[in-house]
């Protein structure tokens, strides 16, 4: 697994807090780090940022078997797969929440008691059921457009089906609208969505997300960005915001 690192200076005096950004359909760590341009805002902030892959790669590991681009490879969805033959190796939710944050707190200088975590499309599903899941490891999340329940919507029905298999209780484990549901610790949270998002009405679903928070009482922050759309555009535009929004935590 590859994943990118940008430290601020701020590192150079001590361990600094830390956000993990998790990336969307068909991304790489690059794409943030190339087109988001959030370094000045963590350096300014003093935070380091780590930007994971979005899913396994290399020799031996499975594709879409159709060659579609929602699925397999770039395409990991943050979940540990329990169907043969992605179980090997789409292991992306322990990565995310285990094995990488061992590494990072391990070999660099972030203190991995302030932790904040945030996302786009796949990776805003990906963060804020991680975070969910752990509100004792995370002090904050935000999402661009995350996918916000993927037990509704055709990349989600997909992907878990694929990698859980057609138990529809096991999906409940990675769908942020359930977890809110049953959340007894709440995280301050930050959404944003672009009103002229093409996935906006059959795939991302806001709308659930805030019906979700508001019956469990829990703190969300959900902008709708008028005429933006799914892009790097639209997280370069806002980018800033998200991370003041977490150092204020950290």
């Amino acid at each position: 697994m590859h994943f990118s690192v940008y430290l601020p200076p701020a590192a150079d005096q001590g361990k600094v807090p830390v956000l993990y950004w998790l990336s969307g359909l068909t991304c790489t760590d690059e794409n943030f780090v190339n087109k988001a341009g959030a370094q000045r805002y963590a350096a300014e902030h003093g935070v380091a940022i780590v930007a994971p892959d979005t899913s396994p790669r290399g020799e031996g590991v499975p594709d879409d078997p159709d060659g579609a681009w929602d699925f397999g490879l770039g395409a990991g969805f943050y979940v540990n797969a329990l169907r043969e033959p992605w179980a090997a190796h789409y292991r992306m939710y322990d990565y995310i929440d285990r094995e990488l944050p061992a590494l990072v707190n391990k070999e660099l200088p972030v203190d991995g008691d302030r932790v904040g975590i945030f996302g786009h499309s796949m990776g805003g599903h990906g963060a804020l059921t991680i975070a969910l899941k752990n509100p004792q490891r995370y002090r904050s999340v935000s999402a661009f457009a995350p996918i916000c329940s993927p037990m509704n919507c055709p990349w989600g029905e997909k992907a878990l089906g694929n990698y859980l298999g057609d138990n529809r209780e096991l999906w409940r484990d990675y769908d942020a609208c359930e977890l809110l549901g049953r959340a007894q610790q709440h995280l301050p949270m930050l959404v944003d969505q672009g009103d002229a998002d093409d996935f906006l009405a059959e795939q991302l679903k806001p709308q659930l997300l805030d019906e979700a928070a508001t019956a469990a009482h829990s703190p969300l922050t959900l902008h709708m960005r008028p005429g933006y759309d799914h892009s790097y555009f639209f997280i370069a535009s806002f980018i800033g915001e998200h991370i003041a929004f977490h150092a204020q935590f950290l």
